[in-house]
């Protein structure tokens, strides 16, 4: 009983503290918003040793537990991911500031002027899993919107977390930031999770980023507003008319240059007239690189040395070096695979041109109900037309797939924020003409 009491006061003054520090942080300058971050970046490059020793702990604990490879390679850091994270602060730091952006104005037939006006949101509570580096970028992006942001990381990755959150916090205080700006809760109980949920007077907004089991604990018991996240199951398709050695670099590094992540590659689309072109030294390139292969029948039949697909497999996220790969009839099949298993995160097309009649496909599947970020990665031979599939992550806007009633995709600062304030003439009008009534 003392230890519950103990943390929900502690989670009940965290909020408070929070609550206090967002109505200072909503006006603050963008100048010092800007010099905080970049000056978090410095502190950050500057402090890289004490991160990793404390990263080393955490380490050496999860090692100890048994967990998985996966796992650990989104809970480690190292100077390059620190020097990354502190790239991403620079980033946010120059990005224009959302705050008090005029986005509609319109006039009512009576007179009175509206506008939608872009202003913080207040307190937002991030719950997140074993990723360290989530708590530099939720934070960067929480300032940057005017927004105090209270972290609450996984018992995995406590000490990294409170080293980088300490970090952030003190480099924010030191070029004018309001205090307690940016908490971390360093209480690895699950009830600190279930206080904070039941907080809606001083947090205006949680999200959380995990899996499914954190995600249905936080949608079950928040009596706060939620933007949850689905899976991020990502698709590559490879068409017929694609350039096959572009083809192979894209697909190669979608599964294999972070494949603890949620937008990488979990299955490999590829239409049957490049597939046994394409497939035979697409697979050997991955096995070198300890990718395990489960196939469809057609993929076993031009490469047998691999493991057979079950229909789970098509559902599966593994975040490890795991990979399905499914020979279509075309893109007709290839997008409704997608359609159907598919979380809409970072979906990736590739072949050789762009022509009308893709064009109008891809624009029926955008209007087909299924809200998407899709990454149409379509070679012409004077350059891309867009993006690789992985080029989607924390600093740009959160890789997280919404659910579907927000749309699918990421959030970067221009979605972490109120939009409707009235304009001064719609104040004046009000006042005017209904006694100060709105």
């Amino acid at each position: 009983m003392f230890i519950q009491n103990y943390i929900k006061e502690k989670i009940l003054r965290i909020a408070q503290q929070s609550k206090a520090a967002s109505r200072r942080l909503s006006n603050l300058s963008t100048k010092i918003k800007n010099d905080s971050l970049q000056f978090m970046a410095d502190i950050l490059e500057e402090r890289s040793g004490f991160i990793l020793d404390a990263n080393s702990k955490d380490i050496q604990q999860a090692r100890e537990n048994g967990l998985s490879s996966a796992f650990i390679d989104r809970l480690t850091l190292n100077n390059t991911r620190i020097m990354e994270m502190s790239k991403g602060l620079r980033d946010v730091a120059v990005l224009p500031d959302p705050v008090g952006e005029v986005v509609r104005m319109w006039r009512r037939p009576n007179g009175l002027q509206i506008g939608k006006i872009r202003t913080p949101i207040g307190v937002i509570g991030i719950i997140y899993e074993s990723r360290p580096n989530v708590t530099v970028d939720a934070a960067a992006l929480c300032i940057k919107s005017g927004n105090a942001v209270i972290l609450r990381g996984g018992s995995e990755a406590i000490n990294s977390n409170i080293a980088i959150a300490n970090l952030l916090s003190d480099a924010g205080k030191t070029r004018g930031l309001p205090d307690n700006s940016i908490q971390l809760i360093d209480v690895i109980e699950r009830e600190a999770v279930l206080e904070m949920l039941k907080l809606d007077t001083c947090i205006d907004l949680i999200i959380p980023r995990g899996g499914h089991s954190l995600i249905r604990t936080v949608v079950k018991n928040s009596t706060i507003p939620v933007i949850k996240h689905d899976k991020g199951l990502c698709h590559v398709y490879i068409d017929s008319e694609a350039d096959l050695e572009m083809g192979e670099r894209i697909a190669f590094n979608a599964k294999v240059q972070r494949p603890s992540v949620c937008n990488a590659m979990e299955t490999l689309l590829v239409h049957k007239d490049i597939a046994r072109r394409f497939l035979p030294p697409m697979i050997k390139k991955f096995k070198e690189a300890k990718v395990e292969i489960r196939g469809c029948s057609k993929t076993k039949a031009i490469v047998t040395d691999i493991e057979n697909a079950t229909d789970e497999d098509w559902d599966a996220e593994y975040l490890d070096l795991i990979l399905s790969i499914k020979i279509v009839d075309g893109i007709d099949e290839a997008i409704e695979h997608i359609t159907r298993h598919g979380s809409m995160l970072s979906e990736a097309i590739f072949r050789g041109d762009c022509n009308h009649e893709l064009q109008e496909r891809l624009e029926i599947f955008k209007r087909s109900g299924r809200s998407f970020c899709f990454c149409q990665c379509l070679y012409k031979v004077y350059g891309w037309w867009s993006v690789w599939s992985r080029s989607r992550n924390g600093y740009k806007y959160t890789e997280a797939p919404l659910q579907r009633t927000n749309g699918t995709g990421g959030v970067d600062i221009n979605q972490i924020y109120y939009f409707w304030r009235w304009t001064d003439k719609g104040i004046n009008y009000a006042h005017r003409n209904h006694g100060g009534n709105i």
